[in-house]
């Protein structure tokens, strides 16, 4: 049994490690800096749209969002998404093969069914050589999914659909203002079966107000009566001094850590009761899906978008906010809807910061991510792959970790790290020690807590 009172003393900040160096590291980069790195790769493509509008706020979100209910700004906005798209066909090869598509927000079904057929024509237009096999996903909020809309995605080739619940408590939707019927759910659920989905993601999040471990078992209950393929049960981030939405939950109201860490434990438990795998620090599959394969070969990967079986590709990011990552730098788009507009309007890219990767953070990149993404690190491939002597290059790492597997949490041989599914609840916490980045950050508040 594990001891969460004293298990809850591992709560820290930490990034999530959707990248390594993280987003907080990113400086300002020229559009000149930006352009090698997209004219001189000849990978298969990952495209990242991002749709930033929302009707309403929902409290817990920390995406880069536009409030809005007026129709001009969506019309707008396209616009400008093809004008950006017509900018990056320059230093672009846009015949590479695409292997992967994701639209996120901000709520891209705030777009009509009409300008969703729009967006996707324009994709198909300047990014012609799809993949048979390509993985072309979408959030939807369930609260706004019309059949019209869901026709036009599969029409257009989206063939992943992920919703957005994190939970079904009432006190709980009501305090961070996402009130969201099982009815409403299921209907939207069962028109995406009808329309010939066949892989459904559903997204919880634990650490929200008035949750306790008995409010999120009847959550679980009810979501199981969905039969997703996927799942992501997120670790709510409570950051009120980064997003100001947040400074709207009542902060007594947020469970412990210890009671979070029970929630998690119970969700591990129940999802593979259930004939679930855990995938990752936060995800879950059915042992069919290609998630789990991956994972269970050691080639499951990590990027902006969670994780995913398509490794090896360039991810592009188009439109306000939005991150890409090829395998020297990461590079991001204006926050601001302005500057967005104005770098476009002069012709030039889009892009105004990110950071360009040495050779240290691209051997620390791999470590993280590996471990991220697997719970294990192949020593004897890694030393194969980087003629690197780890043991005597990450002395340190190692003795740091040391505290993890006294702990019984991980175990380090000769030929591998390996975390147990007990220290998968820390492994934020594990891979800290070869985060080169963190040590020296004066500022840790930036990221959220580990547990």
């Amino acid at each position: 049994m594990i001891d969460f009172e004293k298990f809850a003393k591992y709560s820290r900040p930490a990034p999530r490690y959707t990248s390594y160096p993280t987003a907080v590291e990113f400086r300002d980069l020229t559009p000149e800096e930006i352009i090698p790195f997209y004219q001189n790769s000849t990978k298969p493509l990952s495209l990242y749209f991002h749709i930033p509008f929302c009707k309403s706020a929902c409290y817990f979100c920390g995406c880069s969002v536009i409030y809005t209910s007026k129709e001009d700004k969506k019309v707008k906005y396209l616009k400008y998404l093809r004008k950006e798209l017509e900018i990056l066909k320059k230093y672009l090869d846009t015949n590479r093969e695409v292997i992967q598509l994701h639209f996120g927000g901000g709520t891209p079904t705030f777009l009509s069914a009409e300008q969703l057929k729009e967006v996707l024509n324009m994709i198909k237009e300047y990014f012609p050589n799809f993949a048979k096999d390509a993985e072309n996903s979408i959030e939807i909020d369930p609260r706004f999914l019309t059949e019209e809309q869901l026709k036009v995605l599969v029409d257009g080739g989206i063939n992943r659909i992920s919703f957005g619940v994190q939970d079904f408590n009432e006190a709980t939707q009501k305090a961070v203002n996402r009130v969201q019927s099982y009815e409403l759910t299921k209907s939207v659920v069962d028109m995406a079966r009808k329309y010939g989905i066949n892989s459904i993601n559903i997204d919880l999040i634990y650490g929200l107000p008035f949750q306790t471990l008995e409010t999120f078992k009847h959550t679980l209950d009810t979501v199981l009566t969905l039969n997703p393929d996927r799942l992501a049960v997120f670790n709510y981030a409570h950051v009120p001094w980064m997003k100001k939405s947040m400074r709207k939950i009542d902060e007594t109201t947020l469970p412990h850590p210890s009671e979070k860490l029970k929630i998690l434990k119970y969700t591990i438990d129940f999802f593979e009761n259930n004939g679930y795998k855990m995938v990752g620090m936060d995800h879950f599959a059915k042992p069919t899906d290609e998630l789990f394969k991956a994972l269970e070969k050691g080639e499951l990967h990590r990027n902006f978008q969670g994780y995913t079986t398509k490794g090896g590709a360039d991810l592009i990011g188009i439109g306000l906010t939005s991150i890409g990552e090829t395998e020297d730098a990461y590079i991001q788009n204006y926050k601001d809807l302005k500057n967005y507009e104005k770098a476009i309007d002069e012709g030039h890219l889009a892009t105004f910061r990110g950071i360009i990767l040495n050779e240290e953070d691209k051997i620390r990149k791999r470590i993280i991510m590996e471990m991220m993404a697997n719970f294990s690190l192949d020593i004897k491939r890694f030393e194969k792959d980087t003629g690197i002597n780890f043991f005597e290059k990450f002395k340190n790492e190692v003795e740091e970790l040391q505290e993890f597997v006294d702990a019984g949490l991980a175990t380090i041989t000769p030929e591998k790290i390996e975390v147990n599914k007990t220290g998968a609840m820390l492994i934020r916490n594990i891979v800290l020690p070869f985060d080169e980045y963190f040590k020296k950050m004066q500022n840790q508040k930036a990221f959220s807590k580990t547990v």
